[in-house]
């Protein structure tokens, strides 16, 4: 079942008879997805007002779509959203709905935040078959800020949403990557001591075949002389060189996991304490590429591995991203369990919203 309009989601939810499996691109199959599929197909800009730094765009839009159309007015989302289609083997195609029910946050989430931080509107439609507005359309109007960020990551389970709107942030016109030689059980290290520099760092990584990666972004000049100054600051942990040419492909093969793509084994997600990185990467073995100064670790191990097993004790969480590895997120303390399973009692009473995604 395919809708293309906020009222047919309404009716579509409102008259379900069982279970709805939510998609928009299909680019994102993490966990199980039970009942009928329901594709939202709401698509366009329908507000983009470039000097006030403000988008409002369907739900069901592409993603590349709605890149290119702020591209072209020298704007960018901040949090830098992945394409994790290629990598998961799901060949749909990446919807802004879909980047914001998973929270989808790239590697400028250190300097940036996460996706629900660029969140300041949404609309959606609830397991009753309500529907809900929270927030604004532009800076100066948002209201209810904690439940947009609530549907941020909720993976559709809480609602469906039609319509979200962003803030914007003007696009760097120039960038460069730091590249410290370590390998990956070194690198959390010397990427705190570039988050912790006056730099203003805005990626922190480590790629497999590269190394330790430090990226800066801004005015020519500023990128230079910030990136000169790391270099010095960094040269104690190896050798130590500057991309420019190449900096922005390093942090697209980064973000989007272009490393694992087409590998065999599961896949992981670990969000932890960029102090843990370094154990947690030893104790897992396996293939990794870290990002977030090595708070997110993701891990291609083989088929089966008990990951959460491997890798602790953690203090964070772990998702199987690809894979058939039993439970797909994290188990939720008890007082966090009740919270949750309050919260969608409140939003989806009949429980026909994604049941079991996030088991």
């Amino acid at each position: 079942m395919r809708v293309e309009s906020e009222a047919q989601l309404a009716e579509a939810v409102r008259d379900a008879g069982g279970a709805l499996a939510v998609r928009g691109g299909g680019t994102r199959p993490v966990g199980r997805c039970l009942g009928e599929p329901l594709e939202v197909g709401i698509t366009g800009i329908t507000l983009y007002e470039p000097g006030a730094l403000t988008l409002v765009v369907g739900a069901g839009t592409p993603l590349a779509e709605v890149e290119a159309a702020i591209a072209a007015e020298g704007q960018r989302l901040p949090f830098e959203p992945a394409n994790w289609g290629p990598v998961l083997g799901a060949p749909g195609v990446s919807t802004v709905g879909g980047v914001v029910a998973a929270n989808v946050s790239g590697p400028r989430r250190v300097q940036a935040g996460a996706c629900r931080d660029s969140l300041i509107g949404v609309r959606f439609v609830d397991g009753r078959g309500q529907v809900v507005k929270n927030g604004g359309r532009v800076m100066k109007n948002v209201t209810g800020y904690d439940l947009v960020k609530l549907m941020a990551g909720s993976w559709g389970t809480l609602g469906v949403m039609s319509e979200v709107a962003f803030k914007l942030l003007p696009a760097a016109p120039a960038q460069a990557t730091v590249v410290i030689d370590l390998p990956a059980g070194a690198a959390p290290v010397a990427l705190a001591a570039a988050l912790g520099s006056p730099f203003d760092v805005s990626g922190a990584g480590w790629v497999p075949d590269v190394g330790a990666v430090v990226r800066v972004e801004g005015l020519a000049e500023s990128v230079a002389y910030r990136a000169g100054e790391l270099r010095k600051l960094l040269e104690k942990f190896g050798p130590v060189r500057i991309e420019e040419e190449g900096s922005a492909a390093i942090w697209a093969s980064l973000r989007d996991l272009e490393p694992f793509v087409g590998k065999p084994g599961d896949l992981w997600r670990f969000s932890v304490k960029p102090s843990e990185a370094s154990e947690i990467v030893a104790r897992l073995g396996g293939e990794v590429l870290l990002d977030w100064g090595g708070g997110l670790i993701w891990a291609l191990l083989p088929e089966g591995a008990e990951a959460r097993a491997l890798a602790a004790p953690y203090s964070g969480h772990a998702t199987c991203m690809r894979g058939a590895a039993g439970v797909t997120f994290e188990p939720e303390p008890a007082p966090i369990a009740t919270l949750t399973t309050a919260l969608r009692a409140q939003f989806d009473p009949r429980g026909i919203l994604n049941p079991g995604r996030m088991g």
